[in-house]
């Protein structure tokens, strides 16, 4: 933002040069060219025509040195216009030059004000907050990657291997099917719920993350469509099936798009203000967390294990870069819409207790992490 303020400061005084030459320019020629039509009536009504003139020097001889003298000053106006022709045309392209150099630093200007991506620091301290949290617990691990299996599947050490491969790491499609999921209401974020933390206006919703997360996103040069259609209004039950219909639409339409995050928030009613967090550097992140999808409620499901294993690598280099960012991954029965592609999974961000502000730090976190692993 700097760089756009300097520049336009440099156009301003551009500017303003441009009119004080206009000025100068307009006066010396409103005195030239008064100065020319007051000669040139002058010759024209003394002398008439040519012809006129060669009758005087052949009648009146002793006025020959006088016409000789107006003729020479004749030449002499015209070449005072020729060369005022040649300066005029000389500051005209001065201030074509200086335009478009001010219009082509005004593109770069807004070139550089779009394309800014902020630089997120990935060597500073990380520390979970313990107040207002939950110890998480666990039941399996793969390397510094912690599972919570709650579904009847054997999830073995061979299921968590991260061994999988996007061909399209580029395309990413962001959703919610609890849109209207929303957060501790705080000065700048502040908003009339429409239910327990729950709110129809977008700007203060998981949607508003979701946006958050779209911009970050294709900062880093990600193709994003987020989709924030209500899937849980005007009724929460058949949430899920609302939000299918939603992303197959979307799918057929790009179906190369291999991410597909479904952006919640995590629901516990009975401690509204548990907001897990965590500390980077001098700012406060809300925790995310996976929640992994299976065939073990009954409906089919061939993709869970690609989901899990992209999950287990996403959380890998999350670990890596920032400790704490994300709470253990949680594996359920339940489809959750996963089938649809091999890398689609839920992340929850945060819980009520968290703010708005602290959701969306966990953003540019989290595209952070999706940038260096699908690099």
């Amino acid at each position: 933002m700097i760089n756009v303020t300097v520049i336009n400061i440099r156009s301003l005084i551009k500017y303003i040069a441009i009119v004080c030459v206009l000025v100068i320019l307009v006066s010396s020629i409103r005195g030239i060219v008064e100065n020319l039509s007051g000669r040139e009536n002058q010759i024209s009504t003394t002398f008439g025509n040519v012809s006129f003139i060669s009758c005087i020097e052949n009648t009146l001889p002793n006025r020959k040195s006088e016409i000789q003298r107006l003729e020479e000053n004749s030449r002499m106006i015209s070449s005072r216009g020729s060369t005022l022709r040649r300066m005029l045309g000389v500051e005209l392209n001065m201030m074509d030059t200086l335009i478009e150099d001010t219009e082509e630093e005004g593109v770069v200007a807004k070139e550089t004000e779009t394309n800014t991506q902020e630089q997120v620091a990935t060597n500073v301290e990380t520390t979970p907050v313990e107040e207002n949290n939950i110890t998480p617990k666990f039941n399996g691990e793969y390397g510094t990657v912690k599972v919570k299996n709650e579904s009847n599947k054997e999830i073995t050490a061979d299921i968590l291997t991260p061994n999988i491969e996007l061909e399209n790491k580029k395309d990413v499609l962001i959703f919610h099917t609890h849109t209207c999921e929303s957060y501790t209401a705080t000065e700048n974020f502040n908003y009339q719920m429409t239910g327990t933390y729950r709110t129809t206006d977008l700007n203060y919703s998981v949607a508003r993350v979701g946006s958050e997360l779209e911009k970050q996103l294709t900062g880093y040069s990600f193709n994003v469509t987020h989709d924030q259609t209500y899937h849980d209004y005007p009724e929460y039950s058949g949430s899920y099936g609302k939000s299918l219909k939603t992303v197959e639409n979307i799918l057929s339409s790009q179906p190369e798009t291999q991410m597909v995050i479904d952006l919640h928030r995590d629901a516990v009613g009975s401690k509204p203000e548990y907001a897990p967090s965590v500390k980077i550097g001098d700012e406060t992140a809300a925790q995310l967390m996976f929640v992994i999808g299976t065939d073990g409620g009954g409906l089919q499901h061939l993709n869970w294990q690609q989901n899990l294993k992209f999950a287990v690598k996403v959380q890998q280099k999350a670990n890596e870069l920032y400790p704490g960012l994300f709470r253990p991954i949680i594996i359920r029965n339940s489809r959750y819409n996963q089938h649809v592609t091999k890398a689609a999974v839920i992340i929850e961000v945060g819980a009520t207790g968290n703010t708005m502000e602290q959701c969306l730090t966990s953003m540019k976190y989290l595209a952070k992490v999706l940038e260096e692993v699908n690099k």
